[in-house]
């Protein structure tokens, strides 16, 4: 009687994790889609628009490494650092909005602008908190064996809430008057209020659910011993895959904004914007296979192996951009990118959460998802874009081939990542993270 409730509360947190999950990518879809198009349209400038992304991360990362991943681990707390922040995030999108367009009504849209980035920047200092609950969380309820399935499928899940959100975004635009007029910002604190009300109700059911899994390793299951081990003979092994991992993310994600750019030139694949949106369709359909499939493939052959064939993916990928003349060729290439993308993070996360050990998981975590935010914006601001700009401006070289050769640069990048990786990772993994 008492092994069927454990798994009805297993089967309970999953389900709310899947929830959970697919009505933050869905928000994040509509809120984060057309949100630098608005900004640009109040500040007109690039560069200015460029900060919200950046400044995102710099907050997200002193907030989860100074303070909630050290709460975390000393007070034990998951789903109550989730239902806090994303209740503080819902009651400060409307004053960010309300204060936004006040200043609209005032004649400065500049400062309207700057209202919204260092708005959501703050905000993302104690929102962050949310992040570091859900990492924490979804390793406590995972176990060795089953953690890359569980990440994959709940990843699947957030390619198709982001997909979602993302088209119901297009109908909620209107040219900016979806900011402007608060929709869009009323309906996102409706979803986040909604998924504070989730991880309230998951929280009846986690605390059974931890301890079924603290009574199994006692019973000297063969995995949490594996997973013990790790936790303290492999710690240099975690070192040095977020050491991989910052070269990796910051190489990949350097040419998202020039690729984006690469697709409208003229000289370049010269795309309009339902090909565009094809392309990027192509992306996060390649990523929601690679969420599905990578997951189990890190369970049955190891996670090493399977991050090593995302690597060679996101090494071989930026190479063929330029090479790429139909829609069809390059939405095929940036699908396999998404592929490759999904995979490192998904198997990336199971491992992380392999090597984690339960009195440090919060503040090893955070580190984990510091690195993963690299891609917000610095990776395009401090390398990508100058490497373009100065190829255009300095050299005189056309805009089509600067762009291929940050491609390139790319490619180089993620390629000594990899081999970092290779050598440092792989080279040091003693015991098999998937036996």
């Amino acid at each position: 009687m008492k092994l069927v409730s454990e798994q009805a509360s297993r089967r309970n947190v999953f389900f709310s994790l899947g929830l959970f999950q697919f009505l933050t990518f869905v928000r994040r879809g509509v809120f984060y889609t057309f949100m630098i198009n608005y900004l640009f349209i109040l500040m007109r400038a690039v560069t200015s628009t460029a900060m919200l992304g950046t400044l995102n991360m710099i907050s997200s990362a002193l907030g989860q490494n100074l303070l909630w991943g050290k709460i975390s681990d000393r007070y034990k707390l998951r789903t109550k650092l989730i239902m806090i922040g994303e209740s503080i995030a819902g009651f400060a999108y409307l004053g960010v909005f309300f204060l936004h367009r006040c200043l609209i009504d005032g004649g400065n849209s500049f400062a309207a602008g700057l209202s919204i980035i260092f708005g959501l920047s703050l905000l993302e200092f104690f929102w962050s908190m949310s992040d570091i609950g859900w990492a924490t969380l979804l390793t406590d309820v995972t176990t060795l064996q089953t953690r890359g399935t569980v990440v994959g499928i709940l990843n699947f899940v957030a390619s198709l809430g982001r997909m979602v959100g993302i088209i119901y975004a297009g109908f909620l635009y209107h040219d900016g008057n979806g900011f402007q007029q608060g929709t869009i910002f009323y309906i996102v604190t409706a979803m986040l209020f909604t998924g504070a009300t989730i991880m309230w109700l998951t929280s009846r059911f986690t605390k059974e659910t931890a301890t079924a899994e603290h009574v199994q390793s006692k019973e000297g299951n063969i995995g949490s011993e594996v997973e013990d081990a790790l936790a303290h003979k492999n710690e240099s092994v975690y070192r040095w895959f977020l050491i991989s991992l910052i070269i990796i993310v910051l190489g990949a994600a350097s040419v998202s904004q020039v690729f984006l750019l690469f697709l409208n030139l003229p000289e370049g694949l010269n795309a309009s914007d339902p090909e565009m949106s094809l392309i990027l369709t192509a992306w996060t359909v390649g990523g929601m296979v690679a969420s599905l499939l990578s997951g189990r493939l890190a369970d049955k052959f190891g996670r090493a192996m399977v991050i090593l064939v995302g690597l060679f993916l996101a090494v071989l990928t930026p190479i063929f951009y330029g090479s790429s003349h139909s829609v069809l060729a390059m939405a095929l290439v940036y699908s396999l990118n998404g592929i490759s993308f999904w995979t490192i993070q998904t198997v990336g996360f199971a491992l992380v959460g392999d090597l984690t050990p339960v009195e440090r998981r919060g503040r090893l975590l955070s580190r984990y998802n510091t690195v993963m935010a690299l891609s917000w914006g610095p990776a395009g601001l401090l390398i990508g874009g100058p490497i373009a700009d100065f190829q255009t401006g300095s050299l005189g070289f056309p805009a089509q081939i600067a762009y291929v050769n940050c491609f390139l640069v790319s490619s180089l990048i993620v390629g000594f990542g990899a081999m970092v990786f290779f050598l440092k990772v792989m080279k040091r993994m003693k015991v098999k993270l998937n036996d």
